[in-house]
């Protein structure tokens, strides 16, 4: 499903919310960023703005979206009334509830099915021989065996054959 929908659609549609919702006017700028993949929207602190993922209403509709509106707008009017405007503070939990919010978003369809990336490195204890996958290459010289406090030795893993 494809929405028409531009960045003053989407203020309008904002400033609506926050009046419905909250019963206080959104003052400043909500915009889309076509970046948001991993999550639904941003609230930013400093410019009091919000950002909203389009691919959100692109795969699952306006009404999933409004959730994420109200989420950012929790932060925002928490922030704006210097209250506990972060996820773990209880004066969020309330009002997002209070208001019908979603806490997280859905992932998204080309997320979900991307597989992560295969380990391509094994730290080696050389006292115990304990194994530790990584996927990243890292100094094997600050750390050591979790299990025996022995000395770590970096293996590069050869997954595939280059012709």
């Amino acid at each position: 499903m494809t929405l028409l929908m531009n960045d003053q659609t989407l203020q309008l549609w904002v400033e609506r919310v926050s009046l419905e919702s909250f019963g206080r006017p959104f003052k400043h700028k909500a915009t889309f960023n076509r970046r948001l993949k991993a999550t639904g929207g941003r609230y930013f602190t400093k410019s009091h703005n919000i950002e909203i993922s389009p691919h959100q209403l692109e795969n699952f509709g306006q009404e999933e979206t409004e959730k994420i509106i109200k989420h950012e707008l929790c932060h925002y009017h928490l922030h704006i009334m210097k209250r506990g405007y972060q996820h773990r503070d209880q004066d969020f939990k309330q009002l997002l509830a209070h208001v019908g919010g979603s806490r997280y978003c859905k992932s998204l369809p080309e997320r979900a099915e991307r597989k992560p990336a295969p380990f391509r490195y094994k730290l080696v204890c050389g006292n115990c021989g304990m194994e530790y996958p990584r996927r990243r290459r890292l100094n094997p010289a600050r750390y050591v065996c979790g299990k025996c406090r022995g000395k770590l030795f970096l293996k590069t893993l050869d997954l595939v054959e280059k012709p």
